[in-house]
This record gives structure tokens, sequence and C-alpha cells, in this order.
């Protein structure tokens, strides 16, 4: 009899050939020897080049080469390489989805959550980084003396550090602004996942990328990571709180401008009137997608306490009813965890809640049967600030419930969390619900919705507050912080001094006057 174990080894002999390994980590510098490994079975993948600190350095020359040309190029010649990409993404997705699921574990439907990002991504700022960084006009100090006209330029060389959890949206789809906006990037992706980022950046050098323009380096964080900080000029970071505090620290040093999308402890609000079987659907995407493994996911559910047996009923249920599986197929209700790692968290937390008295309502347990990293989702209940699981970001398929009995209290402890990364609130009044998420302190809210509605409108920004990090990603703040924007002003006829045989009174009165008429003539 075949075990998953099994058939997760064949997926991987069939996908992660030599061949795919030699053409993906072409051109990427390593004189070291590192590899990955899929969370599946436990086992290598591939052995990957692992590059040196002077590597990287080269890295960044090469692509400081590199970014001229390509910033020179018209920015619809770069945006037309994106549109090119999704076409491209959306045709051959079924190779994607199966290295996404090979290095991270992850179930079909949540590998796809990340080829639709991306490729959202990449038709958004395809068609509007002309709008976004064309030249525009002022109004200047003195109107029709004074033209402003404000230019927006590449940073240069962008450098970014892109986690495991989503690796193909957390670093070909922050890298599209970046690219798009004429910056040359140098990338390190976490090497666990490095296959995922060297297919998507071979996927965009076949749209049109000059090869050169987006170099990959891998190896350790704390040396190859450092490195590349060091480099930057200018910083994207998605990660843990703890090490974006040293990335902010090593760009602040250097001056150069940084990123950061960090750690959450997010909070779904589920009111007296919300539509309770939406919600419990709502939830169980919301707190196990990737199993949880997604720093927008829910892990805190506060639910009005007239409501919270009917909905726990209703949750409980779909959470015990998600269908584990580690297969290369659509169908799995939930993955694996990525590691070890992870997974030593998951039981922690778990553990420690019920010794402290806290209620498991449904899973609780890993799963060794299934793969080596595997754990059933997790509901519980009776949670108290006692328990590490209240306030320490899992990370995991673990959600605490919480009771609470009218607005104010809600809203109070979903904000009592030095994170403000996301958070979804569950009503049939819109009005209600969007008085609710005015008050809640977080970068995304999403009402009737977990995650996805906000993170899927890439106009809109999108980011953390607080613990959660710096800057957005998406919309034009996802663009213009790849940008260094220039202020040309042109002064006509006569300078902003005394002039025409003024003295300085006069010119005093003279400016004095005019500033008078302009707050009359409304001007801004």
């Amino acid at each position: 009899m075949t075990t998953a174990l099994d058939d997760a080894r064949k997926h991987a002999a069939r996908v992660v050939t030599g061949e795919l390994v030699a053409r993906l980590t072409r051109g990427v510098p390593g004189s070291g020897r590192t590899a990955c490994h899929s969370p599946l079975t436990g086992e290598r993948l591939a052995e990957l080049p692992e590059s040196t600190v002077e590597e990287v350095a080269g890295a960044f020359a090469r692509a400081r080469t590199a970014q001229r040309p390509w910033a020179a190029r018209p920015v619809r010649r770069r945006a037309a390489v994106l549109l090119r990409f999704h076409d491209l993404l959306l045709r051959r997705q079924d190779e994607i989805l199966d290295l996404i699921q090979l290095e991270t574990g992850k179930a079909r439907l949540h590998a796809h959550e990340e080829v639709q990002a991306v490729a959202v991504a990449a038709r958004h700022y395809g068609r509007k980084a002309p709008a976004y960084l064309r030249p525009r006009r002022h109004t200047g100090s003195v109107p029709l003396l004074t033209r402003v006209r404000q230019l927006r330029h590449p940073r240069g060389v962008v450098g970014q550090i892109a986690p495991w959890n989503y690796p193909l949206e957390l670093s070909v789809g922050d890298a599209l602004p970046a690219l798009v906006a004429g910056n040359a990037l140098v990338m390190k992706p976490d090497t666990e996942t490095a296959l995922t980022a060297l297919w998507a950046r071979r996927l965009l050098i076949e749209a049109g990328l000059p090869e050169d323009v987006w170099q990959v380096v891998l190896g350790d964080g704390p040396v190859v990571g450092r490195a590349v900080v060091e480099h930057a000029d200018y910083v994207s970071f998605t990660g843990s709180t703890a090490t974006g505090r040293l990335v902010a620290q090593g760009a602040a040093a250097r001056l150069v401008g940084a990123s950061l999308e960090l750690g959450g402890k997010n909070a779904m609000l589920v009111l007296q009137d919300a539509d309770l079987d939406k919600a419990a659907a709502g939830a169980v995407r919301s707190c196990f997608s990737s199993a949880g493994q997604l720093c927008i996911s829910i892990e805190r559910l506060y639910v009005h306490e007239s409501v919270a047996d009917a909905f726990l009923e209703r949750f409980t249920a779909r959470t015990r009813a998600l269908r584990l599986g580690g297969g290369l197929d659509w169908g799995a209700g939930m993955g694996s965890l990525s590691s070890q790692a992870q997974l030593d968290t998951v039981v922690r937390h778990v553990k420690d809640a019920v010794a402290n008295g806290a209620t498991v309502l449904a899973g609780g347990n890993p799963r060794p049967d299934l793969g080596p990293y595997f754990h059933e989702p997790t509901v519980l209940d009776g949670v108290t600030p006692a328990m590490a699981v209240c306030e320490q970001e899992t990370f995991g398929p673990v959600v605490s419930v919480y009771r609470f009995t009218d607005e104010d209290e809600a809203v109070e402890r979903a904000n009592a969390t030095p994170y403000g990364l996301n958070s979804s609130v569950w009503s049939r009044d819109a009005r209600r619900a969007r008085r609710i998420a005015a008050r809640l302190h977080t970068g995304t809210v999403n009402i009737n919705e977990g995650y996805a509605a906000a993170y899927g409108s890439v106009q809109a920004p999108m980011g953390g507050m607080g613990d959660s990090g710096l800057g957005r990603r998406h919309g034009a703040e996802g663009i213009h912080k790849y940008t260094e924007p220039q202020t040309i002003a042109h002064q006509r006829v006569m300078p902003l001094a005394p002039s025409f045989g003024m003295d300085d009174r006069q010119y005093a009165r003279f400016m004095s006057g005019s500033l008078r008429v302009l707050k009359a003539l409304r001007f801004r």
C-alpha cells in the first residue's frame, strides 16, 4: 500500500528534476552549496548555490549596470513586460502550483491564491504604472510666475528579502512595482522556497525583463540578508517583527528607505446580527488558509455572547470537516505546516493553553500519519492572558475564541495588541460594520470577509500599524515607495525677492497682499 509520504516523494521526483534546478539557478551566484526541503516529506528537494558576502556585492554591481538601460526604457515598455508575464503565469500555472505545494506543503487552492494575487498585481501595475509615474504639474509659489513639475526617478537597486510562507506572491508580487518603476532588484528569497521565486524570475525574463535586472542571492539571513541591506538603495522586507527591527536599523544607519510587512495577531469580530453560516465559513477560510501561515490570517475570534454558542457549533463542525492532505491535486481543505519550527510553536501554544485551563473545541493534535509537519486545525476556548497563545503570534492553524457583550468592548479587546495588520467584522448592518471598522487599529479591515477582499483590492494600500510594520504595498503607495520624487520649479518674469525698484518693505507689502488675494481666490 502506498502512503502519503510515498506519493509526495513521487511528486517531488517528477516535478523537481535536475534539469529544472539547473535552468532556474543559472546565473545565481554561489561558490557554496545549500539545499531546500519539502515539508510534505521532510526530505531534500534540491541542492542550490549559496552566495557569499562578496558574491552579493557582485550581484549588486551587475544589477546597477543593468538598471540604467532598463530605467531608460519608456515606462509603457516596462509595463508591457508585466502584462506579458500576467498571461504566461496564467497559462503555465500548473507548473508553479506544483512547486509552491512541494516547497510549502499548502493545499492547492491556497497555492492558487498566490497565482491570483500575482496576476492581479501584474495587471494593475501593467496598466496603471504609466499614470502613477507620469510627471505632474503643481501650483507654484506664485501662480503663473512659478511653474512646478514633479518627476519620479527610480531609487536604483532595490534589495528585497522575501519569506517562505507565500513564496510566489511575496517575492515577484512585491518585485513587480519595483521593476516597472525602473529599478533593478537583488532578492534574497528564503532558501526553503527559493525554487518558486527562481521560477517566477525565469518567467519574467521570458516575458522580456533583461536577465541582469533581477538578481537572486541565496543563503542564511544573518549573513546574506544583512549583505543585501548593506548594499541596497531601498529595502523591501516581509517577515517577523524581530527581524524587521534589525532590517530597519540597518537601513536607517545608511539613510536608505525601507518598507516592512511584519507579524500580526489579527482579530475577527462576529456581531450579534451577523449571518452565522457565512461567518463560520469565512472564519474557516480566514483561520486555516495555508495552515494559518499567513500574516493576515485570523488568530483571535471575538463573538457576541448572544450568538456565541450557535456560531461555534457551525464553526467547529466546519473545522472538523476540513480534509487534510498533501497531494498535488485539488480538494484538500488544508495542507501541512512548513517546518519543524512552525510545528513546534503550534504544539507548544496548544499544550500551554490546555495545561492552563483552555478547552479544545476542535483539533488539537499533530498528524504525523499524513506527513512530518501536519497539525489539525484547532479551536481553543477559555484562553486567558496568562497563556502564550493569547498574545503571541502562533502563525499556524490555531484560533482562540472570546466572547464579548457590546461593541465598545469588542473594539477595545481587538485593539489590545501591539500588532495592527488586519482585522475582520461580520454584520448584516453595513453602516454599523463600517463604523466599527474605522475604530480598529489595523492597516486593513474586511467586512464580511477575512482577508482576501482588502488584500485583493490592489488599487488600495495594504500594510501594518504598530509592530506590524512600516510602509504599504499595492496602489500608488506600493509603487511610489520605490521612487525618489523630484520637484523642478521654473521661476519666470520676476524673482521671489525685491525687484522692479521695490525695497524690502515694499516687497513684503506686495507679497502680503498677493497672499491675501490667493487665499480669496481659493488657491491651494
